[in-house]
């Protein structure tokens, strides 16, 4: 890997399995921007009884468990962190929160700050919270003395998905709604976005 190249860390949780189809897509589309990109999933935390009582969550569940979970080096080792949560009631879930919540001796060395960061997420309605879930997310940001770069209106494909605040996607009420075109342009323009962003100050570092 290059002195220059971009560390790109993809940190996220996927219940049944959107939010895992969209940290994928930002994988492509980082390495596709000269990004060393990881992904990581972070640990669950809810009963196999709840896990059990819904098939495509047991199914997912089963999918990822072997993958690499996330740790707090994914975040030090980072230039930018992209994180990843489906919305539980407006807020961000607890599997991920409970991960931020164990980064605090790094947080108080300073190793979370000055690094470019921004968010996606899931729901299974349009005024499911998503706003609220990336703004209560991008708290935690702000505390960690990060950069955000959230993707705005910076390209006219994002007043095709409608969101600057990140990358979103509506599951329907089923929650087999698949990702569009639009999402899939939405996570590809965020990920150059912060790749990009990251390498200026990395530059000029």
């Amino acid at each position: 890997m290059a002195n220059g190249t971009v560390k790109l860390s993809i940190i996220y949780y996927s219940a049944t399995g959107t939010i895992q189809k969209m940290a994928d897509r930002l994988v492509e589309a980082g390495r596709q921007a000269g990004a060393d990109v990881r992904l990581r999933h972070v640990e669950e935390l809810a009963p196999m009884a709840a896990i059990s009582s819904n098939d495509a969550w047991l199914r997912h569940y089963e999918q990822i468990k072997d993958q690499p979970k996330a740790t707090a080096d994914d975040v030090v080792w980072a230039d930018a962190v992209l994180f990843g949560t489906p919305t539980r009631y407006g807020n961000v879930c607890s599997q991920l929160k409970q991960f931020i919540d164990t980064l605090g001796p790094q947080w108080q060395q300073g190793l979370l700050a000055d690094k470019v960061y921004a968010g996606f997420t899931a729901s299974q309605t349009t005024h499911g919270g998503q706003e609220s879930t990336l703004l209560t997310l991008y708290n935690v940001i702000i505390h960690f003395g990060g950069i955000l770069v959230p993707p705005g209106y910076t390209d006219p494909l994002k007043f095709v998905d409608g969101n600057p605040y990140g990358v979103s996607h509506v599951t329907g009420p089923e929650n087999t709604d698949p990702l569009t075109e639009a999402e899939y342009n939405a996570l590809d323009h965020m990920a150059r976005r912060v790749v990009t962003t990251a390498g200026k100050l990395r530059a000029g570092a």
